[in-house]
């Protein structure tokens, strides 16, 4: 006799529902921004109902919100070292059939409709809660970063180096979606560098890091892994 497979827990289900419904979510965002992105359609994508982002989500804005959460899960899961030059690195994994191009798009299409969505969280009170604390997990992030690069003698602490590498890595995006070519990786990094051990950071120029300042290509990297399939948990 066949041992079938134990049935799927209803925790398991939505789980799997939940994430399903943020896979889809993310490439509705990214292509449509916060405001054009259809819930009835991003379900439908996941293979369900409406009523399933309302019976797993608050609406579109908690939709979004846990999309910003899976993506701080896959660009934050470990620190990343902004001095690996990046002639040493491995090449870049692209995810799936996509095109570096169409991961860098993918990637100003979600920060754009972020934008979108940090103006309608200032307006709003529980959202902007809601909002500060990503952004204190945002912030978080880097501090790790800057907690395991810093120089020692550096006066400032590494929660203000954090708060400045934070500034600049999601200001180089800022920069570039609103159209400037004042900022690319090399420059980023150079920055980043520079901020965490200005003596350190001459011995590690990358004459070679062109592309978009979508954050450090470490964080690029992870993100484009994330873009063909649902993160499992």
């Amino acid at each position: 006799m066949t041992d079938l497979p134990d049935p799927i827990s209803r925790r398991d289900r939505q789980r799997q529902t939940r994430e399903a419904l943020v896979f889809a979510a993310r490439e509705a965002f990214a292509t449509d921004g916060y405001h054009g992105a259809n819930l009835e359609n991003i379900a439908r994508r996941a293979g369900f109902s409406k009523g399933a982002v309302y019976s797993n989500f608050d609406g579109k804005a908690g939709l979004f919100l846990a999309v910003m959460d899976a993506n701080m899960d896959v660009a934050f899961s470990d620190t990343w070292n902004p001095f690996d030059r990046v002639d040493e690195q491995p090449p870049p994994e692209i995810a799936g059939d996509l095109t570096h191009e169409e991961v860098t798009a993918a990637m100003a299409g979600f920060a754009l409709a972020t934008l979108e969505f940090i103006a309608v969280a200032a307006r709003d009170e529980a959202l902007a809660d809601q909002m500060a604390q990503r952004m204190q997990r945002l912030t978080e992030a880097y501090t790790a970063v800057a907690r395991q690069y810093r120089s020692e003698e550096d006066p400032v602490s590494v929660e203000e180096l954090g708060a400045l590498v934070a500034a600049l890595d999601q200001g180089s995006g800022i920069l570039l979606l609103g159209g400037s070519a004042a900022m690319d990786q090399r420059l980023l990094r150079t920055g980043v560098r520079r901020l965490l051990d200005p003596a350190g950071a001459a011995d590690a120029v990358d004459d070679d890091a062109g592309g978009a300042p979508l954050h450090d290509l470490t964080v690029q990297r992870r993100i484009a892994a994330s873009l063909t399939q649902p993160q499992q948990g």
